[in-house]
């Protein structure tokens, strides 16, 4: 009789770009389930398609000036009135969508960047690279974010570049104490040693296994970084230290409309609105990725 042989085939791996996607349909999954969380991330959505789209589905233009139809109340022609000047605001806070969606995003993706590579690195040397470094972050924090971010703002002087180095250096304290102390509970883990002992470079433990282990309690950080983010580019618009006209900044709207307030109540709402519902927006997806992870990592 003729013996069969058999071969063991291995089950193929999923590719990194597999893991990554079923990780983010899980997270996705996840959101869902929470009534909050979904809100959350439907007003976030809408916000980034409005930053996207805004401007092409405005019906005016941002500094357009409609003649004979200033101050004129909410209606069908001017969904959101018009204020002092004649101008739509609905038109200008679509307009003003992309700057605050814009500007925070990118200050927060450099920030949470370096405040990562930051922080897992100072956790992962220790000695007195971590010592120093950790005293001149903890100096940046004594000092209160909105006064730091006015002096700062005195010497670069108001512009988007400005703003972005301001949210920059306020947030990369803060990123890097975070992921140094996510960094510090999977150091001595045994896959770091295992990685060690195979004479794996600093850099590959550092992206290629430690990353991966911080990365829950990094994307939890970025969204709370990109909520404070929207709120601070506002109030500094508020200020007069945000992006300068033209430009229809929410909060220069909100200031611009408080001197008439009484007679064009409706130029202040909406963009104060707008800002309100983004940020709570923001908190709600924010506080869904932590309890996500915090339930995953349990």
């Amino acid at each position: 009789m003729a013996s069969i042989s058999s071969e063991i085939v291995p089950k193929p791996q999923p590719s990194r770009l597999q893991r990554l996607f079923t990780t983010v349909l899980s997270v996705l999954k996840g959101l869902a389930s929470r009534p909050l969380s979904l809100i959350g991330l439907i007003v976030v959505t809408l916000f980034i398609l409005m930053a996207i789209f805004g401007s092409t589905v405005a019906p005016y233009k941002f500094d357009a000036l409609i003649k004979g139809a200033a101050r004129q109340p909410p209606s069908a022609t001017y969904l959101f009135g018009t204020d002092k000047l004649g101008r739509d605001v609905f038109s200008r806070v679509l307009w003003g969508a992309r700057e605050v969606i814009t500007i925070p995003g990118v200050a927060t993706t450099i920030a949470v960047v370096i405040g990562a590579v930051i922080g897992m690195a100072t956790a992962y040397y220790g000695g007195w690279v971590d010592e120093i470094i950790s005293r001149l972050l903890d100096s940046l924090l004594s000092i209160p974010a909105l006064l730091l971010a006015l002096v700062m703002l005195g010497v670069l002087g108001p512009s988007p570049i400005g703003i972005v180095i301001v949210i920059v250096l306020l947030y990369v304290p803060i990123v890097t104490r975070v992921i140094r102390s996510a960094t510090l509970n999977v150091r001595n883990s045994g896959f770091i040693e295992a990685a060690k002992l195979r004479g794996e470079a600093n850099w590959y433990i550092l992206f290629r296994e430690i990353l991966p282990s911080v990365l829950p309690a990094l994307t939890v950080e970025a969204a709370l970084r990109f909520s404070y983010a929207i709120f601070l580019t506002a109030s500094l618009g508020f200020l007069g230290l945000g992006v300068q006209p033209p430009s229809p900044d929410w909060g220069r709207m909100v200031n611009e409309a408080r001197e008439s307030y009484e007679r064009t109540p409706w130029a202040l709402w909406y963009p104060a609105a707008a800002i309100a519902v983004l940020v709570i927006g923001v908190n709600l997806l924010a506080d869904g990725l932590r309890r996500i992870f915090r339930y995953e990592g349990s």
